[in-house]
């Protein structure tokens, strides 16, 4: 399996036309943009009547609008008929038509294009997809990118890669990426993708490869520094036909829990596994209960829930997403769906993030319910949550940079209802402070110890010290490991 001769061409032919996202963005302008991204190509198409070669590309494989022969040729030179062959390009007697979606995708100030299959359901079009669909860029893969943790590595594993964006991502600090999936389609198109992108997918160091088999199959016995992976998470009774991008073949969330069981063993000392998950929420078992009888104590884990949906939300974005709505058996299917949510004692479904860290020591563990607004990329602040930071009275630390205090109560109040210590940056976390943890967290500065904070603040407050050491030391554990004090 490899990519055609001619993807080079193509790329020259793509930087050519400045078809890059910044430049489709200007080119549609806020409205078109926008609308585009609902699915809706009207907007889009009013901004692309001229002739130049990034309105052909941008209608071609973005709007999926035919064009002349001879725009094609104009925008692509030399390459229509390779990319036909290809499959990439279907051609009439007089128009050009895309089968596949090229996309324009940034990563800094790094221009990208993905292939991947057309995007389905443009302007309320049908968007029922065969079974080896292979997903583009889409709001999963960029969140899966923002959490990943940038950092020089040298083995990191894409498990699951569809169409290959997060390889693309880990070709950056990896000097070897192993790409899985069990799609042989997904797989070519990861390798194009590595081509037309300029990485290499042969043996040598900095390289993308691929592997055919399912989950942890086709490495077996191998570790790695970093797995990232977006799997086909989707609860479901696992009957009926299956789109391999989301669904697993396996019974409920056991595509989830059995990654997360796995995933030490293919880890080295250190290594990261970060887990893009859909998660079981069972009448009366808290989330964060269930989950935890996943790890093995092998891993420090910081696992967030983002959302939280009922079964018949979560029933009708699926199906909708299948392309069943509206179409024949569709109450049918939603009925036989949320029966078996009642059989198996599901009251709700949770979405979010699972991220361990391989480790000799004892592991700490955090079950984190967080639907807030986050900084974004939030990779940098879940690498921060993994600095293990053991508080002793001796302990030297500083209030980071972001943390802002605010207090409750009337205006000209002396003593305020509470005081909330807010983070402005990374998770943006809040709590509630007492005055002992306020005045600690106001005085780590880097000059003084936690004990002798302690000790000054027990003074003032006319305390005993010693109990205020006992009570605050823990809160000043918490404090570090939520990440408001950190080590200078």
């Amino acid at each position: 399996m490899s990519a055609p001769a001619f993807v080079p061409q193509f790329r020259e032919a793509l930087e050519a036309a400045d078809y890059t996202y910044d430049a489709v963005a200007e080119l549609l302008g806020p409205t078109g943009h926008a609308a585009l991204s609902r699915n809706e190509t009207t907007p889009a198409l009013r901004r692309t009547t001229g002739r130049s070669a990034l309105e052909t590309l941008t209608r071609l494989f973005l709007l999926q609008t035919p064009v002349s022969v001879e725009r094609a040729e104009q925008a692509l030179p030399g390459l229509v008929d390779k990319l036909c062959n290809a499959g990439l390009l279907e051609q009439s007697v007089s128009e050009v038509a895309a089968r596949m979606d090229v996309r324009p995708y940034a990563e800094g100030d790094r221009d990208l294009w993905v292939v991947s299959d057309l995007t389905p359901g443009l302007d309320g079009a049908p968007n029922k997809v065969g079974s080896d669909h292979v997903l583009g860029i889409s709001s999963a893969s960029t969140s899966l990118a923002q959490l990943t943790i940038r950092e020089p590595v040298g083995r990191a594993l894409d498990l699951g890669t569809g169409c290959g964006v997060q390889a693309l991502h880990l070709a950056e600090h990896a000097q070897e990426v192993i790409a899985t999936d069990v799609n042989k389609r997904a797989l070519w198109m990861t390798e194009f993708n590595a081509v037309l992108n300029g990485v290499s997918t042969g043996s040598t160091s900095g390289t993308i490869r691929t592997r055919d088999g399912s989950f942890f199959e086709p490495v077996a016995g191998e570790t790695f520094d970093l797995i990232a992976t977006n799997p086909p998470f989707v609860i479901s009774p696992a009957t009926g036909e299956r789109l391999v991008y989301r669904d697993s073949g396996l019974p409920g969330d056991r595509v989830v829990e059995d990654i997360v069981r796995a995933a030490p063993d293919f880890l080295n000392e250190g290594g990261f596994a970060q887990v893009l998950a859909n998660w079981v929420i069972s009448q009366g078992t808290p989330w964060d209960e269930r989950l935890a009888t996943w790890l093995d104590g092998s891993c420090d884990a910081l696992v967030v829930q983002r959302e939280v949906v009922d079964p018949a939300t979560y029933v009708e974005l699926w199906l909708k997403d299948a392309g069943l709505h509206g179409l024949a058996g569709y109450a049918q299917r939603y009925d036989t769906w949320l029966s078996w949510f009642d059989e198996q004692g599901i009251e709700a479904v949770g979405f979010g993030w699972i991220n361990l860290r391989k480790v000799s020591r004892a592991a700490k563990t955090e079950f984190l319910d967080w639907p807030y607004d986050v900084e974004q990329p939030i990779a940098p602040a879940l690498r921060d949550w993994f600095d293990h930071v053991i508080v002793t009275p001796d302990s030297v630390l500083t209030r980071r940079h972001d943390v802002q205090q605010e207090q409750i109560g009337l205006p000209g109040e002396a003593d305020p209802e509470a005081v909330v210590l807010r983070q402005k940056a990374g998770l943006r976390r809040a709590r509630t402070a007492d005055t002992v943890e306020a005045a600690l967290v106001g005085a780590c500065d880097g000059d003084l110890s936690v004990g002798q904070i302690l000790d000054a603040v027990a003074q003032l407050l006319e305390v005993d010290p010693a109990e205020t050491r006992a009570t605050y030391l823990p809160a000043a554990q918490s404090l570090a490991d939520q990440g408001f004090l950190v080590s200078p």
